[in-house]
C-alpha cells in the first residue's frame, strides 16, 4: 500500500462497538482488516466485479514495491545507488501482507477462518531437507 494513500482508521473512524486494536493479537489484526475492507468498499464507487479484480491486481503493485526496495537496499541500480533500507523492505513486505489480507477479505467475509485453516494445513506439511 502506498504510504500516501493508506488510511489508518483511528478512534473517530472505528464503529463504537469495535474495540481499539491491540498489537500482537490476531483477532485485532483481522478487526483492522475488516475496517480497511469496509472503508474501501464504501469509497470505491466502481462495480463489485471490477473492484474485486483490482484488489487482486493491487498485490502485484505491492510486490513490485518490495522488489524496488530490495534493489534500492542493495544498491543494484548503478544510476541510483542505495536508495532504500532493509527497514523499507520490511515495510513493503508488510504492505504485501495487508493487501493480501484485504483481498482475501474481499473474497469472503470469513477470511480469518479461511486463513487460519490454510496456515494449519501449511504447518502440517512434512518438512524435507533442502537439497544436498
Amino acid at each position: 500500500m502506498d504510504q500516501h494513500n493508506t488510511h489508518d482508521p483511528g478512534p473517530a473512524d472505528r464503529p463504537a462497538d469495535r474495540p481499539a486494536p491491540c498489537p500482537g493479537r490476531d483477532h485485532d489484526t483481522w478487526t483492522t482488516i475488516d475496517e480497511l475492507h469496509d472503508w474501501l468498499e464504501a469509497e470505491t464507487g466502481i462495480p463489485p466485479e471490477q473492484d474485486l479484480l483490482l484488489r487482486m491486481l493491487k498485490l502485484s503493485e505491492e510486490v513490485g514495491e518490495v522488489a524496488q526496495a530490495v534493489i534500492g537496499a542493495t544498491g543494484q541500480n548503478p544510476r541510483k545507488g542505495a536508495t532504500h533500507s532493509w527497514q523499507d523492505v520490511e515495510a513493503e513486505l508488510c504492505d504485501v501482507i495487508v493487501t493480501a489480507m484485504v483481498a482475501l477479505r474481499t473474497l469472503t467475509p470469513d477470511a480469518a477462518t479461511v486463513f487460519a485453516g490454510h496456515v494449519r494445513r501449511v504447518a502440517a506439511r512434512p518438512r524435507t531437507p533442502l537439497g544436498p
